[in-house]
């Protein structure tokens, strides 16, 4: 960044304040954190409005400016006025939870300077149920089991708060009873979780390969955790053929398309909540949903007006007679290195067929397509080779108003936005993870490795 930019920001940062929660100065040898903020003015990329701190809600998100670096302390989703769930409770069991994020700060440590996010990890999402969520509803394959009575409790045009009761059968545990009937069987129930993440103001491209893992690869604008595509599940237990958690676990999310795993609740793939939110109508490009632990923003799916940005991953062609393909035309075999399919195959755990129906952990029926695992895809390099609306190997592209930023990834399908692979940040972080990243190189805290 150049020195005279980078101390008119940090003056701009030390001048303002965009906290929910008033708190002392701290300040130490190697550490000085100063509560920031903007006057919640501005416009997202796609030009719709900002709310302001007196916004019914009682939360504000500053827009995702142009400058990369400002957007890192405008783009959150701030609860201005210490706003709390309906339906959520704290670990007492009687306050209610604070939503979204809480402050917004500077925090310069070793001399490199962080926004520090603090959050609950409980978003605000009020959805009006549509004919389409009330068909997805009713239609899930065990319906009859999922709701108590066989059919949600709600209704088209009904208005439905994170966490209220849609009539689940929510045997899973949920913390002093918050929360039972809005999560399908089986999941965890969100708990508040202190959050505290450290996203540097100047990320840096990676030299070495940094696997995503299982667990928080970063935060949404509203404080909730970004998940990567796994769900820690193979085929049979053999540590292949992995799992896709956006596909495996379709029937194991809410109506937001999000659940908890040990009390963090999180979003593996496109959010149409998460949308709504940031104001994302798909008229231009989209703003920042969220960021990852490398500090490189994570923009929505579109690319400009009626073109989505567009993953360089595609599915193999199993034929004997393909690069990718494998001599039974089946699952027999992976590829060497999903980066360079001219270092070919090799033999493997068999898989399921490509008709194959599998059950998922929840005991939901789904077809095992060509798609439905990790090991189905591969890097086009030449794809990436043409520029935008296509991206590069980490799900991400350089621009020059936003600079090197992820993009959330779907397909369009009558008219119907489809998580597509990578979903998020890739299979591996385009920047450098520093010491204090929300995640570490195969997963928080070492916490699942990357198959």
């Amino acid at each position: 960044m150049n020195p005279l930019l980078k101390t008119l920001l940090l003056s701009f940062m030390l001048s303002t304040t965009i906290s929910a929660c008033s708190s002392s100065d701290d300040s130490s040898d190697n550490n000085e954190q100063t509560e920031q903020s903007d006057d919640n003015s501005g416009s997202t990329d796609n030009g719709s409005d900002d709310s302001s701190d007196d916004s019914s809600d009682g939360t504000s998100n500053g827009g995702n400016t142009e400058n990369p670096d400002t957007a890192l302390f405008n783009a959150w989703v701030i609860n201005n006025t210490g706003e709390r769930s309906s339906q959520i409770t704290e670990s007492d069991g009687v306050t209610m939870a604070l939503i979204n994020v809480q402050s917004v700060s500077a925090e310069t440590n070793s001399g490199a300077t962080y926004a520090l996010v603090t959050a609950t990890g409980i978003p605000k999402y009020d959805v009006t149920i549509t004919e389409e969520i009330y068909d997805d509803l009713v239609n899930r394959p065990l319906a009859d089991d999922d709701f108590f009575s066989g059919l949600p409790t709600v209704s088209v045009g009904d208005v439905v708060e994170f966490g209220q009761n849609i009539g689940y059968d929510t045997f899973g545990p949920c913390q002093n009873s918050a929360g039972e009937g809005y999560w399908p069987p089986g999941l965890q129930c969100p708990e508040v979780i202190d959050k505290a993440g450290y996203f540097p103001i100047e990320p840096e491209p990676t030299d070495e390969a940094c696997d995503t893992g299982l667990g928080v690869n970063g935060y949404w604008v509203n404080g909730t955790s970004v998940y990567n595509w796994g769900d820690g599940q193979s085929y049979n237990n053999e540590q292949t053929w992995w799992n896709l958690a956006p596909i495996a676990e379709q029937y194991d999310v809410d109506i937001c398309g999000g659940h908890s795993a040990q009390g963090d609740y999180h979003h593996h793939f496109y959010s149409s909540c998460l949308a709504d939110l940031v104001g994302d109508q798909g008229n231009g490009h989209s703003p920042i949903y969220g960021y990852a632990a490398d500090g490189y923003p994570i923009y929505g799916p579109w690319e400009a007006q009626g073109q989505l940005a567009v993953s360089s991953w595609i599915v193999r062609d199993y034929s004997a007679n393909s690069d990718t393909g494998c001599d039974d035309g089946q699952r027999s075999c992976t590829l060497v290195d999903p980066y360079d399919v001219a270092q070919g195959t090799t033999s493997s755990n068999v898989g399921p067929d490509l008709d194959a129906a599998v059950t998922t952990m929840s005991g939901n029926p789904l077809n095992a397509y060509n798609g439905y695992y990790r090991e189905d895809y591969y890097w086009d390099s030449g794809l990436t080779a043409q520029g935008a609306p296509f991206l590069d190997q980490y799900n991400g592209h350089s621009d020059d108003t936003r600079g090197y930023h992820y993009h959330v990834t779907v397909t369009e399908e009558n008219g119907k936005l489809i998580p597509y692979y990578p979903f998020t940040v890739g299979d591996r972080y385009a920047g450098k993870l520093a010491d204090n990243a929300v995640s570490s190189c195969s997963g928080q805290g070492g916490g699942g490795l990357r198959p």
